[in-house]
């Protein structure tokens, strides 16, 4: 076999994904080993780190992965199981050009899929669909690369606490059986005051619950351990660990620009007058809280991959999304790392004297939906967003189009954007009062009708 051919739909905006032994395969995972393996020779790239998540099948399509690199002449530096982050410090820690973690995210327990950098960047979006045309026209290279096993453990866990300052608190910890569990149990010996951890043994078929700790329902455990033993708050990790969820001593969740605002406090107080990035979905409050505090805040698009690119253009110390992911440049790498989220947060919590739950009980109070879904044609989906972008316009609307449109109003905002990674359009709003997001919800309706779509909800 001298070429491969992908299915399309595992060839993501900032990732490769499918659902094994249907659209991914042990083929898929060696063809792009030798893929990858040609695309970092024209780069004079000549040893890359691999990791893998603690899926069932992560072990089968690392193999493949790593003979695929092998025989395309690179060096594979395995660092064996672990979240994705560990493998993003690998490719700092390491005399390597890159990386690839064998991961399935927070999917369900069937999916799988790879992460991938290369010269310091996250390869995504063109670059991935670039992946899929050398692959199918068999564009590799041949070579004898050797294999060999580094344990760096220990390395990263040191450096997660490397100039650590934080008091001493009661911490419940959930893991959700991800690859994050036993780097977090290394790390909870080390951490000072008393933590309480669950499901950290690492179970691919995670038998607890989903671990994606942005949908509440997979933070009930947690905060029924926060409760039970009446601790400070919680945190919890999604299935490779780059995402993190929180809960405060009363049990009520901390949303991902909630934490960034948490954050901000410390970084600006260190780095006066920087620019911290959220993502169009982050509330009005973060964007108003940054600019009281004397930083610049900027609005973003979601997706981690951009994201990263525009605090690399913007040389911005702190960066996050909505969906949990956190990005710190000030005393880190600028990755998405929720072990390392969860430290600052700590710390963060420390400088303020306050208690997270005073932190949250001093929040801006606003009423917010949860993040709508609606299932939309795939050749419509920009299409929808444009003809609502346009009208608006016309109306005179204050509308900022940095991704999908989000509008303006004297009741606070709404959202519109179409999904990089599923045939959806997401919509969020967000309001003083029940009354006025009643009110933005209904222009959200409004505009899907006048585009001629019935609001149905899609299914996550």
């Amino acid at each position: 076999m001298m070429s491969h051919t992908f299915n399309p739909t595992i060839l993501r905006e900032y990732d490769i994904r499918g659902i094994v032994g249907d659209t991914l395969t042990e083929a898929d995972a060696y063809a792009l080993g030798r893929t990858f393996a040609a695309l970092a020779t024209v780069e004079g790239a000549k040893r890359i780190a691999v990791g893998r998540d603690g899926r069932t099948h992560s072990g089968m399509l690392e193999a493949a992965l790593v003979s695929g690199l092998t025989e395309g002449g690179i060096d594979a530096v395995l660092v064996g199981q672990g979240p994705s982050p560990m493998l993003y410090f690998a490719t700092y820690y390491l005399d390597v050009d890159g990386g690839i973690q064998v991961t399935g995210s927070h999917n369900p327990a069937d999916y799988n899929g790879f992460k991938m950098l290369l010269k310091g960047r996250s390869v995504f979006g063109q670059e991935i669909q670039g992946i899929g045309k050398r692959a199918a026209a068999g564009d590799w290279t041949e070579g004898n690369g050797t294999t060999e096993e580094v344990d760096i453990r220990e390395a990263y866990v040191d450096r997660l606490l490397q100039d650590y300052s934080g008091n001493s608190y009661r911490i419940g910890w959930d893991a959700g059986n991800g690859a994050a569990g036993p780097i977090l149990e290394m790390l909870l010996d080390r951490l000072p005051g008393q933590h309480f951890a669950i499901y950290t043994d690492v179970d691919g078929t995670f038998p607890n619950h989903h671990p994606d700790p942005t949908v509440e329902k997979n933070l009930a455990d947690l905060k029924h351990l926060v409760s039970e033993k009446q601790l400070d708050f919680g945190i919890a990790f999604d299935g490779d660990g780059d995402r993190i969820g929180a809960v405060d001593g009363k049990g009520r969740v901390i949303w991902g620009d909630q934490l960034l605002m948490i954050l901000a406090v410390s970084v600006l107080k260190e780095l006066p007058g920087a620019t911290l990035i959220a993502d169009v979905k982050a509330s009005q409050s973060f964007f108003d809280h940054v600019a009281k505090l004397g930083g610049k805040p900027l609005m973003w698009k979601t997706g981690h991959s951009l994201i990263k690119s525009k605090m690399k253009e913007t040389g911005a110390p702190l960066a996050g999304e909505m969906s949990g992911h956190i990005f710190f440049k000030h005393r880190w790498y600028g990755f998405d790392d929720a072990l390392y989220a969860a430290v600052r947060l700590i710390e963060a919590v420390s400088d303020s004297g306050q208690s997270l739950t005073e932190i949250m009980d001093a929040m801006p109070k606003t009423t917010a939906t949860p993040e709508m879904r609606f299932q939309v044609d795939e050749s419509r989906k920009f299409a929808i967003v444009e003809e609502v972008r346009d009208r608006l316009s016309a109306d005179g609307a204050k509308v900022d189009d940095t991704d999908g449109v989000r509008v303006s109003t004297p009741d606070g905002w709404w959202l519109l954007r179409a999904s990089n990674t599923q045939d959806v359009l997401v919509g969020r709003a967000e309001a003083a009062d029940q009354a006025g997001l009643d009110r933005l919800v209904g222009q959200i309706d409004d505009q899907l009708a006048k585009s001629g779509l019935e609001r149905v909800q899609a299914d996550h």
